[in-house]
């Protein structure tokens, strides 16, 4: 009985010297195992704005630009750029001598295809009509003659004082003066076949079609305003030669003006008409407009090396200092929380589709999956996954890649 209690004993004892030893391994394995030293953020509440900002053009809503209708000289310029004109001001006198020659060459043209038609749907000129009719006169005067022939020498046939070949000639000279006159009638009542007269229809109206082209040149020699606005570009000095369709002003309503901006393809779905704009123009430093969006690009095009939609976007109140054509810097902003839970945005994995981060829980991490809302340039809003004051690893100062469940250490 004592011997049984006492290999009891030896047992309990090595079990617990067993025990020791594992625990003891673990212990030192735990002390000893080197630790990842990783960077770290904290989950914290902040307002979290989304922009995209991209670069744009200046331009007028309503722009009115005049080119030179044909190549002349510039007679008379009546301002200068900037000044601010009413309409119907004229501005720029071209020299008119070519195109009036021009729209005399025009009328002389329609004059003539309207005779020309005339004469098609009047079987001819007067002195055509004319000559129709004495010919008509002519030929019935000679049909007359042969008529009274034919009956004389019916009449001595039948005594016998002509023969019957006679006869018969003078007959046949009345059916050709018959046949005659008839042509000569047909002529004169419908000389001219309808293509004929489409034809010369046909060229009266491109006739007139030219004499309001020409028309339309002589007006443009004198260069007047179509609406108030002012003169913010001009190529044209007194005397200067200018060539046919060289730009030689512009102006505009300056009050009015707007934004093209061009947004790259992949921030197209983030925008949408009426989110804000920021508009900064480098030339005037310190210095910010507002806007709004007022048009999205129906298609995409190539601009220079980037495949851009071109947005409109409407300057918001006063925008005096903007310039045509200058280029600006605009900023548009696609979301804004003002109370959202944040991570830095390099905190982030995906992985098949998931998004996860690295939290830390004691001094190892811990694998957690989130859901994701608005983000910039340098955070991420967390709508699910974590909670205000959870750490999470933005990365390790090795470099070495995280994983869940590695001992770690904290590096603020």
């Amino acid at each position: 009985m004592a011997e049984q209690r006492t290999q009891s004993s030896r047992l309990w004892l090595w079990v617990g010297a067993a025990v020791v030893v594992v625990a003891v391994f673990f212990l030192a394995r735990s002390l000893l195992r080197e630790r990842l030293q990783v960077r770290v953020a904290q989950a914290q509440v902040e307002g979290l704005t989304s922009t995209v900002s991209t670069n744009g053009k200046v331009e007028p809503e309503q722009n009115y630009q005049f080119y030179s209708p044909l190549a002349t000289t510039v007679k008379q310029v009546n301002v200068q750029t900037g000044d601010t004109v009413p309409a119907g001001k004229l501005l720029i006198v071209l020299d008119d001598v070519a195109a009036r020659a021009q729209v005399a060459a025009a009328e002389s043209g329609v004059k003539s295809a309207q005779a020309a038609l005339d004469a098609a749907t009047h079987n001819g000129t007067q002195q055509e009509q004319q000559a129709a009719q004495a010919d008509i006169a002519r030929e019935k005067l000679d049909r007359d003659q042969d008529q009274a022939n034919l009956d004389a020498l019916t009449k001595l046939a039948a005594s016998g004082a002509a023969s019957s070949s006679e006869v018969a000639a003078a007959r046949q000279q009345l059916d050709a003066a018959n046949t005659g006159l008839h042509a000569s009638e047909l002529s004169a009542h419908d000389r001219y076949s309808q293509p004929e007269i489409a034809r010369a229809q046909a060229a009266l109206t491109d006739a007139e079609a030219n004499l309001a082209a020409a028309e339309k040149v002589e007006s443009q020699t004198m260069i007047r305003a179509t609406a108030p606005g002012t003169v913010y570009s001009m190529d044209a000095a007194p005397t200067e030669f200018t060539e046919a369709g060289k730009l030689l002003l512009e102006m505009a309503d300056l009050r009015r003006e707007r934004v093209r901006a061009y947004f790259d393809e992949p921030d197209l779905g983030r925008l949408a008409v009426g989110q804000p704009i920021s508009i900064k123009w480098d030339a005037k430093p310190g210095e910010e407009w507002t806007g709004h969006i007022v048009h999205m690009p129906v298609t995409v095009v190539t601009y220079l090396t980037r495949t851009v939609g071109e947005v409109l976007v409407q300057i918001d109140g006063a925008h005096a200092g903007l310039l045509p054509d200058a280029s600006v810097t605009v900023t548009v902003t696609t979301a804004s929380e003002p109370d959202a839970l944040s991570v830095p945005r390099e905190a982030l994995h995906i992985e098949n589709g998931k998004t996860y981060v690295y939290k830390v829980n004691g001094d190892e991490l811990e694998r957690t999956q989130v859901t994701t809302g608005t983000y910039n340039l340098t955070s991420q809003a967390i709508l699910s996954g974590l909670k205000e004051g959870d750490w999470v690893a933005t990365g390790s100062i090795s470099g070495q890649p995280l994983q869940e469940g590695v001992p770690v250490k904290v590096e603020q």
